[in-house]
């Protein structure tokens, strides 16, 4: 492809994406000044207009657009219909190349002439794509096969369409910050050239039905992990030339055949489903590009659906595999804790302290799918529930100049980005064969099986390697630990770390167990945990730091600085009664909580309560852990001293001085009441 070809290629681009993005910010300024009625008419030609022009520039390039446009024409729970309705041309077939060309490159690529090799070779493409067309053969043995062949120069046409979509992408976040696709494009521009070579996609082929059973089917179909699908078999392969087993089948978005056909579409889905679930969370090799042209239906009952095309696959680390089905089980469970060690696993920077923003993006990515004409509304509705329950998130954010505008997840590592397309991709399978698929419950077993293969649980019976190897500082150690191997072995405990000082020195240092259910790695003496009692230890900790700033004293009565709590039998209650777990309030909560447990999450009400409670023994006169009312305790002690909110006198004492915006957070997030209400 010359320097000219290149030019003009370059300059069709850059004019269509320009005068859709003008296009569309005309009709914005338009939207404000007109009716409801005239405003939907204007956007429906808009985008009507608008997909025409992208439609025809995508025709007319071929190359990496082409794909662009069939991943788009699957997004029909995000795109306007007049973009699914004339993208989807894309999916069936594109005008073919030359016979000549065509029969050039088999015979250079096989070393033989076609004659030789195929005994009949039908002249009719069954599908011309981006990259290839296929041809139905028969070969010398009487095998029906499919033979795919490169396009000629195809391989100088993708690299300059890779160069001249990411200046477009750039361009776009310059233009709108808040569309920034690059890591999308860095993942396609490492990823897109290895499609080029056939030799690479006949092994992904082979591999991907080897990890499946599809051959020996020796797989039981009564397990949760069962997959049935069908894969051709690799019969010979070239860099630019493929032949494969044929298989007779329907297109997937054929709708008509489908259903004269009786195919179950809900069924069929959720079988393509888990079969990519099966290939992300146990092999951790999975085909990255499930657009509908790359599956057919069998025509034969069950119907089963058919896999092709793995010229654009993934592989992932075991670790990876783990943060994935991690991040996967934390949006179900909403353990925000497990959502942050997955992010931490995955190489993912981001605010610690807004795990709100982390845990509603994974939600929106594992939602369910809904037919496309629900698929807009439904957006809708999630976008304003967003951002309604996001008030707290911004407010928070606000408070840093620096920090107002930042993603809550900075970057995403590649294998997440495909990952993440994957899941985009059977969405858009989804909506367009009007099927309800509901990923968390499809894909569980998969993630599950994943975390809970590496779990040393499982080994307790035979070694104790359950307790982290260290050195044992005592004798009580050596008894310690005899008894946490055992009361892991019952299942008492998932993970445990304990520390213990007698004299200035360690008398025991010991760790044993998983950091959780979903999380198999051994916990170690190092090992952090996100826990409800950690707030104990800042709460205590702030009130001694207020005790070093002068602002009162351990010996101070608790009601002279705290006025509302001078009732009750609490007037003699002193500072140093609330730190040792002596003041009687150890129940004090816990009405609270037969009343209503979600009371605990409102800061104010629970401070009033805890302010008017009754003690059950005099203040000073015994000691039981104040396990409810620590926090509120220590936490009304501080505002009322210092006259400032709690989040203040913990950014002045801990989070400024070391530096940790961003890296810590203290609370409930908004919805996790709502998720246990429903639970």
């Amino acid at each position: 492809m010359g320097q000219g070809s290149n030019f003009r290629r370059r300059l069709k681009v850059f004019t269509v994406a320009l005068t859709i993005y003008l296009d569309y910010k005309t009709i914005q300024k338009k939207d404000k000044w007109i009716t409801v009625d005239k405003r939907n008419d204007l956007w429906e030609k808009a985008h009507e207009r608008n997909a025409n022009r992208l439609l025809s520039a995508i025709i007319e390039l071929e190359g990496l657009w082409v794909k662009l446009g069939q991943y788009l024409s699957t997004r029909a729970d995000v795109l306007p219909d007049a973009y699914i309705q004339l993208l989807k041309q894309l999916q069936d077939s594109l005008p073919p190349r030359p016979l000549s060309e065509v029969y050039q490159t088999i015979e250079k690529e096989l070393g033989k002439p076609k004659s030789e090799i195929f005994t009949d070779f039908d002249e009719t493409p069954l599908a011309t794509a981006s990259i290839a067309q296929v041809h139905r053969s028969r070969l010398k043995d009487g095998r029906d096969v499919v033979v795919k062949v490169q396009h000629k120069g195809i391989k100088d046409v993708i690299l300059q369409d890779l160069k001249n979509a990411r200046t477009i992408v750039e361009w776009i976040a310059w233009a709108e910050p808040q569309f920034d696709f690059s890591p999308v494009i860095d993942e396609w521009c490492n990823e897109a050239p290895r499609e080029l070579d056939f030799n690479i996609e006949a092994e992904n082929t082979r591999k991907v039905a080897r990890n499946l059973n599809y051959r020996s089917r020796q797989s039981d179909s009564s397990t949760a992990n069962y997959v049935d699908v069908l894969i051709p078999e690799v019969i010979q392969s070239a860099e630019k030339v493929l032949v494969l087993e044929y298989m007779d089948g329907v297109r997937l978005n054929d709708k008509a055949a489908l259903e004269a056909l009786g195919v179950d579409k809900q069924g069929l889905v959720e079988s393509i489903t888990r079969a990519y679930a099966h290939q992300i969370y146990i092999d951790g090799f999975f085909n990255g590009d499930p657009h509908p042209g790359n599956f057919l239906v069998s025509k034969e009952p069950p119907f089963r659906p058919v896999l092709l095309d793995f010229g654009l696959t993934k592989s992932i680390s075991s670790n990876m595999k783990q943060a994935l089905a991690k991040m996967f089980l934390a949006s179900a469970e909403k353990d925000y804790a497990a959502l942050l060690s997955a992010f931490t696993e995955m190489g993912l920077r981001l605010r610690l302290d807004v795990p709100e923003e982390s845990m509603s993006a994974i939600n929106m990515l594992f939602r369910q799918s809904t037919p496309a004409k629900e698929s807009l509304e439904n957006m809708k509705t999630l976008n304003k529930e967003r951002e309604s329950n996001m008030k707290s998130v911004k407010e928070k954010m606000q408070k840093y100049e620096k920090s107002a505008h930042r993603n809550p997840v900075d970057a995403f590592p590649s294998d997440a980005v495909i990952f993440m397309r994957v899941l985009n991709l059977l969405r858009g399978l989804s909506s367009l064969l009007d099927v309800h698929i509901v990923y968390l419950d499809i894909m569980r077993p998969f993630a599950e099986s994943t975390l809970m293969a590496g779990n040393v649980r499982n080994e307790l019976a035979e070694n104790s390697g359950w307790i982290f190897d260290s050195p044992v500082h005592s004798q009580v150690e050596t008894k310690l630990r005899h008894l946490l191997l055992e009361l892991g072995r019952q299942q008492y405990i998932t993970g445990i770390q304990v520390c213990a000082y007698k004299d200035g020195k360690v008398i025991i240092d010991t760790a044993a167990g998983i950091l959780g259910k979903y999380d198999p790695r051994p916990v170690q003496p190092d090992s952090l945990f996100s826990v409800f009692s950690a707030t104990k230890g800042v709460t205590a900790g702030l009130v001694h730091w207020m005790v070093d700033k002068g602002k009162f004293s351990l010996a101070d009565i608790v009601a002279n600085l705290w006025p509302d709590f001078a009732v009750n039998g609490k007037e003699t209650c002193k500072v140093s009664h609330v730190l040792n777990h002596t003041a009687g309030l150890h129940n004090a909560m816990l009405d609270v909580i037969k009343e209503d447990p979600y009371l605990m999450c409102n800061w104010e009400e629970s401070l009033k309560r805890v302010a008017t409670a009754k003690p059950e023994s005099a203040p000073g006169s015994e000691q039981k852990y104040h396990s409810l009312s620590f926090g509120w305790l220590c936490g009304g002690l501080i505002e009322q001293a210092s006259g400032k909110k709690f989040q203040e006198i913990l950014e002045e004492a801990f989070i400024r001085p070391l530096d940790i915006n961003g890296e810590l957070y203290i609370g409930i997030p908004p919805e996790i009441h709502l998720f246990h209400a429903h639970t």
